[in-house]
C-alpha cells in the first residue's frame, strides 16, 4: 500500500516536468479525452478546428491533430479506421487511453463527464453549439 501511494506522489511530482518536455503526449491525452467526452457524455461535441487551434498553441508541429486523430481511430477500432502512427504516438495514445479509462472507472462516467467541461473548456462543447 505505501508504495502505491509512493508512485502516485512521483507521478504527481514528475507529471509538470514531463508535459513541458512533451507537449505531444499532453495534447495527445486532450485529444483523447475530448473524444472520450464526444462518445461518453451526452449532449457534447469536438469541434476539430477547435484541436488543430490547440495543437497550435501548444507549438506542435502542423499535422498533429490528423496524425493523434488517426493513431486514436486506429488503436480504438482495431486498425479498422485512422491509420497506425508512429510507435511513440501510438505509446502516447496507449498511455493516454489507459490514463483515461482509469480516471473515468474512478470518478464514474457522470462525475468524469462534468469534470471534462472545465478540463477540455474550449475542445468540447454542447452540441449544436
Amino acid at each position: 500500500m505505501r508504495y502505491g501511494f509512493l508512485m502516485a506522489g512521483l507521478l504527481l511530482i514528475a507529471a509538470p516536468v514531463q508535459a513541458e518536455e512533451h507537449p505531444r503526449s499532453t495534447y495527445v491525452t486532450l485529444v483523447l479525452q475530448a473524444f472520450a467526452a464526444k462518445v461518453e457524455c451526452p449532449g457534447t461535441d469536438v469541434v476539430y478546428q477547435d484541436l488543430v487551434q490547440k495543437a497550435e498553441q501548444m507549438k506542435l508541429p502542423e499535422g498533429t491533430t490528423e496524425k493523434v486523430r488517426k493513431a486514436i481511430a486506429w488503436m480504438h477500432t482495431g486498425g479498422k479506421m485512422g491509420e497506425k502512427q508512429d510507435d511513440d504516438l501510438m505509446a502516447e495514445v496507449a498511455v493516454a487511453t489507459q490514463a483515461t479509462d482509469l480516471n473515468q472507472r474512478r470518478l464514474g462516467m457522470p462525475t468524469w463527464c462534468e469534470a471534462q467541461k472545465t478540463n477540455l473548456a474550449g475542445l468540447i462543447r454542447a452540441k449544436g453549439g
